[in-house]
């Protein structure tokens, strides 16, 4: 028996509830735990109820990008996405000063060392920590590339105009996610997702060379912290 498909409706209620508990389950943070810890339990949280509405409409994550890499290609990818990525943010740099508004400074710097337990020469804690990090950093990128990027284009149209406002729509929450406010860090944050989201699309929705750039940004952000 062939499995009806779903409406525009049902991929819409889909992004509520999963929005919901993306947003709400970070209002959940356990003192005992340490930053690592907590981020960890909100990304797979949020990933069950990804992968339970995905079940819901017959879809994998081998269809939303997680396909055997093709190993050349992958690197080349990751490259283009480094460079973009570099020439954004700097961009950025450049224009904000012109911008009419002023933004909240940027301060992830600083605070990343205290919420990842970071000092000048703890290699060995970094080592301990770095698989952590790259954990993450795939599921940010299968959630905020992967899945959300799909279910707000099948929440409106299967055209270049849905795709183009799903991509930016997709790096806005990112970016807003990571410091709920209008800030430097903020924009920052976007125009990462903005430049995966891209990626991703472009790419042929292969999700390895983003998990790939992924890692590598964070891992060079923390080597920073200790080297």
């Amino acid at each position: 028996m062939t499995q009806p498909i779903p409406s525009k409706a049902a991929y819409a209620l889909d992004l509520v509830l999963y929005l919901g508990v993306m947003f709400g389950i970070r209002e959940l943070y356990f003192d005992q735990l340490d930053f690592i810890a907590n981020g960890l339990f909100w990304s797979l949280t949020t990933l069950l109820v990804a992968t339970w509405r995905m079940r819901a409409r017959a879809i994998s994550w081998k269809d939303l990008g997680l396909t055997k890499p093709k190993l050349l290609k992958t690197l080349g990818i990751t490259v283009l996405i480094l460079i973009a990525t570099v020439v954004g943010i700097m961009s950025f740099e450049i224009l904000k000063d012109f911008l009419s508004f002023d933004l909240n400074p940027d301060t992830s710097s600083a605070q990343a060392s205290v919420k990842f337990g970071l000092e000048k020469g703890g290699w060995t804690h970094f080592l301990m920590i770095i698989p952590l990090v790259w954990l993450q950093s795939a599921l940010e990128e299968m959630l905020d590339r992967g899945f959300l990027i799909s279910w707000i284009e099948k929440a409106l149209s299967s055209n270049i105009v849905a795709t183009v406002f799903a991509v930016l729509l997709q790096a806005a929450i990112f970016g807003f996610r990571h410091s709920y406010d209008l800030s430097e860090r903020s924009i920052t944050v976007g125009i990462i997702g903005l430049v995966m989201g891209t990626a991703y699309v472009l790419s042929g929705r292969n999700l390895w060379p983003l998990i790939l750039a992924h890692c590598l940004l964070n891992t060079l952000s923390l080597v920073e912290k200790v080297a």
